[in-house]
């Protein structure tokens, strides 16, 4: 693997002609990076910043300057780039910059790559920063799918991830959103939470259900170390998710979600119907292509791979400079790529088809099967390694067999 680390002019960033070749023959997706939230929840690590950690370094108009600036030299440097199949607006919280803010970010991607004809538009939203006026601008702005932070609906359980919402207002403005001609409405849900009992899941659930939405993404709790969270259970004021608790949660919201009808397609991810499925994110798990703008954000075009400067005030100041704001990049082998396609496929309902692994590793999705971590059916009848309900609980034990 090539790997280079510092920031780079747009020429050291070229990307090489194998890399550009299937450019337009696989999906091609923007995701835009908002670095900003008006708190700092404990268990996050993501590159997020207050006004109070920024002070005057940076602001949401400069960063808008520089993110404009790195989309028009995206499309030049991809050359006959073609027009995004999806776009994505992830944080941070994109809904602090408000409907005019984010109807801004959606006209610079038309502007440097152009909108396919059916593209998928998405932003994420925090539900104390949005309304029924917001709704209805962003719909009017082009944006066709929502993704909402829920997380529980519990309020001690939310106080504890240091959330600020209520309980409810999440599930109001799903509704909200869908009154505003949002068909597509995810809901995120973390769990597994310190003091999250199985009634507060439920309830959480129920929640999510009342609010009829297409979509859902629940995620275990991941004690990232750096975080706030991380530091209350090192000194021992919370304990450390429990594997087995997290398991019987999973199965909880599988059977939950199962029974109403919203079907997982990945891990970590329900829908409603293959329409109601993220576009966006399967780019991501198919080893398709995107350009991530913003700070900190990463990007993905045939095989190689690079990720920008953290602070969104050197982002822009390399920008302003022009340059591209990269602070590494990496060139992926065929045994990386081959590592990284069985990990994110295998994650998908639809499964892995068995030519993809190797001797080794089709011998070992056979032994797989033979202990109901495969469906036997699926391996010998069509010839692809797909999770049962016990292997998608080990899923990543499973990778690791699937590639020794």
């Amino acid at each position: 693997m090539q790997l280079l680390t510092d920031p780079t002019p747009p020429a050291d960033l070229a990307l090489p002609a194998t890399a550009l070749a299937g450019l337009g023959t696989r999906p091609f997706g923007v995701y835009v990076h908002v670095p900003f939230c008006a708190t700092r929840c404990g268990y996050c690590d993501f590159n997020t910043y207050t006004a109070g950690e920024l002070g005057t370094s940076s602001s949401p108009s400069s960063w808008l300057d520089g993110l404009r600036r790195e989309l028009d030299l995206a499309a030049s440097m991809l050359g006959r780039a073609p027009a995004a199949d999806t776009v994505f607006v992830g944080g941070g919280t994109p809904s602090l910059l408000g409907a005019d803010g984010l109807a801004a970010v959606l006209d610079a991607v038309r502007s440097s790559f152009g909108l396919a004809k059916d593209a998928e538009v998405t932003t994420e939203s925090n539900p104390e920063s949005t309304s029924p006026e917001f709704f209805a601008g962003i719909r009017d702005a082009g944006y066709n799918r929502l993704s909402l932070g829920m997380q529980s609906a519990a309020r001690h359980v939310l106080k504890v991830l240091d959330r600020v919402h209520t309980p409810g207002r999440p599930i109001l403005a799903a509704i909200e959103a869908r009154s505003a001609g949002f068909e597509h409405v995810n809901l995120d849900v973390i769990y597994g939470t310190p003091g999250e009992r199985v009634e507060d899941l439920r309830a959480s659930l129920d929640a999510v259900l009342t609010a009829e939405v297409d979509h859902v993404s629940a995620y275990a709790l991941i004690v990232e170390e750096g975080t706030a969270l991380a530091r209350r259970v090192r000194r021992g004021e919370l304990p450390m998710p429990d594997d087995d608790v997290l398991a019987a949660y999973y199965e909880l919201i599988d059977e939950v979600l199962g029974s109403a009808g919203l079907r997982w397609y990945e891990v970590s991810n329900w829908a409603s119907s293959d329409a109601a499925r993220c576009r966006h994110n399967l780019g991501y798990w198919r080893g398709g292509d995107w350009w991530g703008a913003g700070p900190g954000a990463h990007s993905h075009v045939g095989g190689v791979r690079w990720w920008n400067v953290k602070h969104p005030a050197k982002y822009a100041d390399l920008l302003a400079a022009g340059h591209v704001p990269a602070g590494g990049q990496e060139v992926l082998t065929e045994d990386e790529r081959h590592v990284e396609r069985v990990m994110l496929e295998l994650r998908l309902a639809e499964g892995l088809p068995l030519e993809a692994l190797d001797a080794e590793g089709a011998s070992e999705a056979r032994a797989a099967a033979r202990e109901g971590l495969l469906v036997e059916s699926e391996l010998d009848g069509h010839g692809r390694a797909v999770l049962t309900d016990k292997g998608r609980l080990l899923a990543d034990g499973v990778v690791r067999r699937l590639v020794p």
